[in-house]
């Protein structure tokens, strides 16, 4: 359909089940308002609105259990979430790509050029040039397109808003040249591939896995290249909780070695025993040397170790609680974790800087609130950031003033658990 022909379908409500699918029925208006921007948007910047256009979505994703465990091989909850990178693109016949994002520059490369380029490192267009790049060499087809994007991925907020992105740019590759044939799999490590190679990060595989999987996901990182995955598909929106993730600030800047510090004396504990990771020591042997560990590397290296046997044994159990139907015992399991990263983990604050303890705060606010209710934890890497709760309905409203009459405005996001990864939204027929 031309633009305008998608702007009338959107109006008319032909994209309301794809909207109550990815958002709940109670966000349709909204997502109808957001998505007509958008169109509108794109036809401001690229100047038409002929040719066959398409709307896509890639959403967030947030972990769930198993905190600081994946770099040893350990086992990880995650689940995609309702906050998403929403793309409205039209097939081309030239031989450039071009990506506008809302308040970013345009990215745009030449499909007959597709080698790394040293001095994009660190921006979007090296994002855009990898994902085409190995899309190509894995033998599936691509071509060329015009898409605008908009974001509500909160950026540094543990969402992971930059692997939505890749996941979006794989998922319309896919779908418009390539007969929809790269499964989940095959576009997370396309996305990894893109970051590491032309973008210059080294980072893992899990949030690309989790985005194009879709819902919640085990994770099993015994072999770190081929991870076990597992798609839990229990619906969150009739669980009577809502899923809240609060940014309560801080800098991320100097705390580069508190981050490194996690995984290298994980990694120090399983070196005593003459291993790389901790997944190849069992947790007895561990125990059993526990005086030796700590006369050797500290308590504190000891301490993360179990943190780690512990959260894998979390991560299993919540995943059981999920598959039995028992939202309780998850939640059970959400509060363990929290305690075990609070108490073993230590990555609620750094030491270097014991003043400011913004997640700290944020768990004990959820903890007046909550009560014996819900459950909270910190998110992803912690010692800056964020706070997740699972929060009951009948105290959201509280839960969420109380947060951001604290962290700011806005400070606190309601999501729930979406069911799907990256797709083309398909209208209705009028």
């Amino acid at each position: 359909m031309t633009l305008l022909e998608m702007k009338q379908a959107v109006k008319n409500g032909r994209y309301d089940e794809s909207f109550a699918y990815l958002y709940g029925e109670q966000e349709i208006l909204s997502a109808r308002d957001r998505y007509l921007s958008v169109i509108d948007e794109f036809a401001d910047f690229f100047g038409y609105s002929d040719g066959e256009f398409y709307a896509f979505s890639a959403p967030g994703r947030t972990e769930l259990c198993g905190n600081h465990t994946d770099h040893n091989f350990g086992k990880v909850l995650a689940g995609a979430v309702n906050i998403d990178v929403i793309g409205i693109v039209c097939k081309t016949e030239s031989d450039k790509i071009r990506v506008k994002s809302r308040g970013h520059n345009v990215n745009e490369i030449n499909i007959n050029e597709l080698e790394p380029v040293k001095s994009e490192e660190g921006n979007s267009n090296s994002i855009l040039r990898g994902m085409t790049a190995r899309i190509k060499e894995l033998g599936y087809g691509i071509g060329t397109f015009d898409a605008y994007t908009v974001s509500n991925v909160p950026a540094g907020s543990g969402l992971s808003s930059s692997a939505a992105f890749e996941c979006l740019l794989g998922c319309i590759q896919s779908e418009l040249y390539g007969g929809g044939k790269i499964n989940n799999v095959e576009l997370a490590k396309i996305s990894q591939y893109a970051e590491n190679v032309f973008f210059g990060k080294p980072c893992g595989l899990m949030d690309q896995l989790t985005i194009a999987t879709g819902s919640a996901v085990k994770f099993d990182f015994k072999d770190i290249n081929n991870p076990e995955i597992e798609k839990l598909d229990y619906d969150f929106r009739k669980s009577g909780y809502a899923l809240c993730i609060t940014n309560t600030g801080g800098s991320h800047a100097d705390l580069t070695d508190d981050y490194a510090a996690v995984r290298t004396e994980m990694e120090a504990v399983a070196s005593f025993f003459g291993k790389k990771v901790l997944r190849e020591v069992a947790k007895d042997d561990v125990v059993k040397n526990i005086a030796k560990i700590r006369k050797k590397l500290g308590d504190r290296a000891v301490l993360r170790a179990m943190h780690f046997y512990g959260e894998n044994e979390k991560v299993e159990a919540a995943a059981a609680a999920l598959k039995n139907n028992d939202f309780q015992a998850f939640l059970d399991c959400i509060n363990d974790s929290g305690n075990s990263s609070y108490k073993y983990n230590q990555n609620v604050f750094s030491s270097k800087n014991p003043a400011e303890q913004g997640i700290s705060l944020g768990l004990n606010i959820s903890e007046r609130i909550l009560g014996k209710q819900g459950a909270h934890r910190v998110h992803g890497g912690g010692f800056a950031g964020t706070v997740q709760a699972f929060v009951p309905d009948e105290k959201l409203s509280e839960y969420k003033s109380a947060m951001e009459a604290v962290f700011g405005k806005d400070s606190c996001s309601v999501l729930t658990i979406r069911p799907c990864g990256p797709i083309k939204l398909v209208p209705t027929q009028s």
